[in-house]
């Protein structure tokens, strides 16, 4: 059983605890996570199976959306409902057309400092490791990019919008700068995930759902082929006589008219079968990763 489920995860469990859960359900172990989602948000992970996971890479970079609620007036030491309160202030009386204007000043290209509260790797040690000892360190900012940013809902002290944004960004922070910025405190009270790269919430599955289908050959039917996350890239389709030199790992000339230099694309061998993952290099096609018919 080799594909991708794009699964609902509900707030209150690790993405590992959802590999686990597969795991049991299909009786596999070659089954990862694309990229985690925290314990307290609810949302889109895609899960890989087989042969799947060694696209999981791909997935890991790709953009994300979030819908988000920010309490303002009380700021935790993890940015969000799951920490400690740390500071507490008043909130200015604030309009819409106000709150639009900063959640708009964040929208670009920009770089972003993790909160200590994160997977981030400084010395070896996780931050969220060092931060329960006590500790605080300094951390490299990083680049981030927010494509877009909107206002759903707000009271005197919740502000709930939505936000696209590429890999590595953390809400929880903007949410903190955003209270800032509004003159006030906050921390993200909610987040669930809708979308990462094709994977979309309303394609989802729960856990329930995954559970009352029961064996390895139901989960087979809302598998979803291992190129489903790779749409992004170009598409290149191969006579018989190519697919058998690729699938056998052998680089082969082809006109590449039209793609760049280093370019990654996805191979297909004939009657549309995904074969593999290549690169164009100095004008061939070279496989990075094969895939089997089973």
């Amino acid at each position: 059983m080799n594909g991708i489920i794009n699964i609902l995860k509900p707030p209150g469990m690790t993405s590992h605890n959802v590999v686990s859960f597969l795991r049991r359900l299909s009786s596999m172990r070659r089954i990862g996570h694309t990229g985690t989602l925290d314990p307290g948000a609810a949302g889109v992970l895609p899960v890989c199976l087989g042969q799947a996971t060694r696209v999981s890479e791909y997935v890991l970079h790709m953009d994300k959306v979030y819908r988000a609620e920010l309490t303002l007036g009380r700021s935790t030491d993890t940015e969000d409902a799951s920490g400690t309160m740390v500071a507490q202030q008043a909130v200015p009386v604030l309009n819409e057309q106000e709150i639009t204007k900063v959640l708009s000043s964040f929208v670009g290209q920009q770089t972003q400092i993790p909160p200590m509260y994160s997977a981030v790797k400084v010395g070896g040690k996780k931050l969220y490791e060092l931060a329960r000892q006590g500790g605080e360190v300094d951390r490299k900012a990083r680049e981030i990019n927010v494509y877009s940013m909107k206002l759903l809902q707000m009271d005197k002290q919740k502000i709930t919008f939505d936000v696209a944004c590429s890999r590595g960004t953390y809400v929880r922070t903007l949410c903190r700068e955003i209270a800032e910025k509004l003159g006030t405190v906050g921390h993200m009270s909610f987040l669930l995930r809708t979308g990462v790269g094709p994977f979309l919430l309303q394609d989802s599955f729960t856990l329930e759902e995954l559970s009352a289908l029961g064996q390895k050959e139901s989960l087979s039917a809302v598998l979803l082929s291992a190129d489903t996350a790779l749409g992004h890239l170009p598409a290149i389709s191969l006579s018989h006589q190519q697919a058998g030199r690729v699938a056998n790992g052998n680089t082969i000339s082809l006109d590449t008219v039209g793609l760049s230099e280093g370019s990654l694309v996805r191979i297909y061998a004939e009657k549309q079968q995904f074969l593999a993952v290549g690169r164009i290099k100095e004008g061939r096609l070279k496989p990075e990763k094969v895939f089997n018919k089973d």
